[in-house]
Protein backbone atom coordinates (compact mmCIF):
# COMPACT_ATOMS: atom_id res chain seq x y z
CA UNK A 1 0.00 0.00 0.00
CA UNK A 2 1.33 3.40 -0.95
CA UNK A 3 1.13 6.19 1.60
CA UNK A 4 1.54 9.83 0.67
CA UNK A 5 2.35 12.41 3.33
CA UNK A 6 0.37 15.51 2.48
CA UNK A 7 0.11 18.74 4.34
CA UNK A 8 -3.28 20.27 5.11
CA UNK A 9 -2.64 23.26 2.88
CA UNK A 10 -1.30 21.13 0.00
CA UNK A 11 -3.29 21.06 -3.20
CA UNK A 12 -4.99 17.76 -4.14
CA UNK A 13 -3.37 17.91 -7.59
CA UNK A 14 0.10 17.94 -6.05
CA UNK A 15 -0.78 15.01 -3.78
CA UNK A 16 -2.12 13.06 -6.77
CA UNK A 17 1.05 13.81 -8.73
CA UNK A 18 3.17 12.52 -5.83
CA UNK A 19 1.04 9.38 -5.67
CA UNK A 20 1.40 8.69 -9.39
CA UNK A 21 5.17 9.16 -9.25
CA UNK A 22 5.48 6.86 -6.24
CA UNK A 23 3.27 4.29 -7.98
CA UNK A 24 5.52 4.33 -11.07
CA UNK A 25 8.65 3.85 -8.95
CA UNK A 26 7.14 0.92 -7.05
CA UNK A 27 6.59 -0.98 -10.35
CA UNK A 28 3.40 -2.59 -9.04
CA UNK A 29 1.66 -2.49 -12.41
CA UNK A 30 4.64 -4.06 -14.17
CA UNK A 31 4.71 -6.96 -11.70
CA UNK A 32 0.98 -7.45 -12.12
CA UNK A 33 1.30 -7.67 -15.90
CA UNK A 34 4.16 -10.16 -15.63
CA UNK A 35 2.15 -12.42 -13.34
CA UNK A 36 -0.96 -12.54 -15.53
CA UNK A 37 0.38 -15.53 -17.41
CA UNK A 38 3.03 -18.05 -16.43
CA UNK A 39 6.25 -17.97 -18.40
CA UNK A 40 8.64 -20.86 -18.24
CA UNK A 41 12.10 -20.13 -16.82
CA UNK A 42 13.74 -21.06 -20.13
CA UNK A 43 11.61 -18.51 -21.99
CA UNK A 44 12.35 -15.91 -19.33
CA UNK A 45 16.10 -16.48 -19.75
CA UNK A 46 15.84 -16.15 -23.53
CA UNK A 47 14.10 -12.79 -23.27
CA UNK A 48 16.68 -11.46 -20.79
CA UNK A 49 19.62 -12.25 -23.09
Amino acid sequence: MLIIDSKDCENIDKALKKYKKKFEKSRVLLQLRERQAYTKPSVRRRTQV
